[in-house]
This record gives C-alpha cells, structure tokens and sequence, in this order.
C-alpha cells in the first residue's frame, strides 16, 4: 500500500497529477480542488495517498491533507457514494467547507457536487454528522454546531443566517462560526435576524 508520494511535478491532467518519484511517475486521481492548488510542472509535491486495488486496476488518488483523506474515506461509507462521486464532493467543497455542512445539516450545499441528487447528499450529512474527523480553528467551531443545537440538526434560523452572512461576501467557514458564537450568546430559539446581527457584531471585533 502506497500512504505518500513525495517528488516532482511531470504533468497535470483534469483529474490527474503525474509524480515523477526518482524517475518512477505515478498517476495521481485528485480533486478539482487539489489540483489547483498544485505548484507547476517541476515543482516539488508531496501527496497523501489511497490506494485502491482491484483485479483488473490499481488507481491512486492523492490529497494535500490527511483530513482531506478521511473525507474521502468517510464519503464512501455513505450508500450511494463511490470514489468518483466522493471526489466531485471534494472537488466543489473543501474539507472545511464540508465540515461546515455536515456539522449545520446543509444538504443544499452538498447537492452543489455534480452526481450528488438530495437523497444522497441527505445520506451524506445525516450518516457523517457523528464521523467527521477531527478539526480546528473555524470549522472546529462549526462542527461545534451540532452540540450546541440540541439534536444535531441546523434549525432552520441556523442555517439562514449562516447563508445570509455566506451570501455578504464572508466564507462560510467564517459565517458558521459567527452563527455559532452568536448562539452562545442568544440561546437556541434566536430567529435567524438575531443571529444575523449578533453574526456581524462577531464578525467585525
């Protein structure tokens, strides 16, 4: 099994990096995502790797973190969901962004991935809300939401603020922690208006 590659850059596909690894090159499947935030053909490049054998194949696919990993490793647990539609996931949302979703039960968000219809993408936040991996800082304080909500699940206040904030220009990394700060401070049964002025107030210290 193959857990990392460390080398050089030899060409970027669409959904592919190849890794030249002391003049061995291994065909790398990533997200949209990672790709983009590759260096250039010649550039070093360090890969967290899934390896997946089959009887006929051996496909690697490559992610810039160990938490990008587990995503990918969690998304398949979920019916319905393969390697190729766990990678459009991924490659439309990043590994904070999806945190985000699970944690505020945003089904929407994940039905932006392409191949991703609403019952999956309900599958996807309801089966993973008590897998996600461990995270800090903003989205750590995202995750957070299930807990301070009761029942794991954004009331509907929640996730309109949230948007609201998302949709003022701030990421929603940032608009989940504001909502869940302002929770903190105006109780669980806060219309989505409080939530939204308490959100900006936390926003602009």
């Amino acid at each position: 099994m193959i857990g990392k590659l460390k080398g050089t850059i030899e060409e970027i596909g669409e959904d592919h990096v190849l890794v030249d690894v002391h003049g061995v090159c291994y065909v790398v499947f990533c997200s949209a995502q990672t790709l983009a935030g590759l260096g250039s053909v010649g550039e070093a490049v360090t890969l967290q790797i899934e390896t997946f054998v089959r009887e006929d194949q051996l496909k690697l696919y490559g992610f810039v973190s160990a938490t990008e990993r587990e995503w990918f490793r969690l998304l398949q647990s979920v019916q319905g969901v393969g390697a190729k539609v766990a990678l459009a996931v991924l490659s439309t949302l990043s590994a904070p962004d999806l945190a985000n979703a699970v944690a505020l039960q945003d089904k929407a968000m994940v039905a932006r991935a392409p191949g991703i219809g609403p019952k999956v993408a309900q599958r996807i936040v309801s089966e993973l809300k008590n897998k996600a991996p461990a995270f800090t800082g903003d989205a750590g304080v995202a995750m957070g939401l299930k807990q301070q909500i009761g029942d794991g699940v954004a009331s509907g206040p929640v996730s309109d603020a949230v948007s609201a904030l998302a949709n003022l220009g701030y990421s929603r990394d940032q608009a989940a922690s504001a909502v869940a700060a302002a929770l903190k401070n105006a109780g669980d049964n806060a219309d989505s208006a409080a939530l939204i002025r308490l959100g900006l107030r936390e926003l602009a210290q």
